[in-house]
C-alpha cells in the first residue's frame, strides 16, 4: 500500500519549481509594471493552482508511462510509483483527476477578479496536464515536450500571473515568461537527454531521439543563454537590476553546460537536474527581488 512519501515522490518535487517560479515572477511583474501592491489571496490562489497542475501532470506521466510501456527497467531516474508496483495506473489517474479538480477550485477567484481570460488560459492548461503523455496526440512522445513548457510554464504562467495581479497584459510578462520558460524547459531537455536510450527503446519520440544527444546538448546550451540575454530588456526599460542580479546565478548555469558536454547521459545527470531546478529558483528569487527593489 502506497505511503505518503510514494505519493510525495510521484509528484516530483524537484519539478515543482517550474510551477512556482513564473508565479511569482510574473506577481513582482505585474505589482512593479501595474504600480500596485502585490494581490496575496490572488497570489496564493494562483500557486497553488499552478502547483495542482504541475502534480497532476507529474502523476498523469506516471501512469501512462507505464500503460505504455515507456518505462522499463533501464530506467535511470527517480523510481515510478506506477511501475513499480505501489499504485494502480487507476489509481494514480483518479488522484491526478482530483488535482485538476483542486485546480479548477483554486481558480474561481481568479475568474471572479479577472474573468474570461482566466477561462481561456485554464482549459487548455487543464487539457495539457493529461495531453502532455496522454490522449490521440501526446505532446512527450512527439517531441513537443519542450514546446510545451516553454508555453504553459513559462509565456503563459508568467503572462498570465502579472495579468492577474495587474489586469494588465505586459510587454514585460512576455520577457519574463521567455526567460523563465527557457530555464524551466532546460530540465525537461536534461531529462530528455539523460533517457535517451530508454526511450530510443520504447519509441518515445523526444527531441533528443529524434536528432540526438549532440543537438540536446545543444538545446540546452541555447535555452540557458537566451534565458540571460533577453535580460537585457530590462535594463534598456529601466530596471537595470532586474537584468545585472539574476546574472549572479549563470556561473551555475555555465557549469550545468560544461558538464552536459562532458558528462555521458545517464544517471549522473540525476544531480544536474537538481541543479537546474536550483537554478531555476534562484534566478527567480534574484529577479522578483530586484525588480521590486
Amino acid at each position: 500500500m502506497a505511503i505518503f512519501s510514494d505519493w510525495l515522490q510521484a509528484a516530483r518535487p524537484k519539478t515543482l519549481g517550474a510551477a512556482i517560479a513564473p508565479v511569482f515572477v510574473g506577481f513582482f511583474i505585474g505589482s512593479q509594471l501595474g504600480g500596485q501592491s502585490i494581490n496575496i489571496g490572488l497570489l496564493l490562489c494562483t500557486l497553488g493552482s499552478t502547483i495542482a497542475l504541475q502534480i497532476a501532470t507529474n502523476w498523469f506521466n506516471d501512469a501512462l508511462d507505464f500503460q505504455q510501456g515507456k518505462d522499463t527497467e533501464a530506467r535511470v531516474g527517480p523510481r515510478r510509483i506506477t511501475a513499480a508496483g505501489v499504485v494502480s495506473p487507476a489509481s494514480v489517474m483518479m488522484a491526478g483527476f482530483l488535482m485538476l479538480g483542486m485546480a479548477t477550485a483554486l481558480s474561481i477567484p481568479l475568474i471572479a477578479a479577472r474573468g474570461l481570460p482566466i477561462v481561456c488560459i485554464g482549459i487548455p492548461s487543464l487539457y495539457f496536464c493529461y495531453g502532455y503523455t496522454g490522449g490521440v496526440a501526446p505532446l512527450a512522445y512527439r517531441g513537443l515536450g519542450e514546446l510545451f513548457v516553454i508555453l504553459f510554464f513559462g509565456l503563459v504562467a508568467v503572462m498570465g500571473s502579472a495579468f492577474v495581479q495587474s489586469g494588465e497584459w505586459l510587454t514585460g510578462g512576455v520577457v519574463g515568461g521567455v526567460q523563465i520558460g527557457c530555464l524551466s524547459t532546460v530540465l525537461i531537455a536534461i531529462n530528455n537527454l539523460r533517457d535517451i536510450d530508454e526511450d530510443r527503446s520504447t519509441g518515445k519520440r523526444t527531441l533528443a531521439v529524434r536528432f540526438g544527444a549532440t543537438f540536446a546538448r545543444i538545446e540546452i546550451t541555447l535555452l540557458i543563454a537566451v534565458a540571460y540575454a533577453v535580460g537585457l530588456y530590462w535594463w534598456d526599460a529601466g530596471y537595470t537590476r532586474a537584468f545585472t542580479l539574476p546574472i549572479a546565478v549563470l556561473p551555475l548555469g555555465v557549469f550545468l553546460i560544461f558538464r552536459i558536454w562532458m558528462t555521458p547521459p545517464g544517471p549522473a545527470y540525476n544531480k544536474l537536474l537538481a541543479m537546474s531546478g536550483a537554478q531555476l529558483l534562484a534566478f527567480a528569487a534574484l529577479f522578483c527581488a530586484a525588480i521590486d527593489g
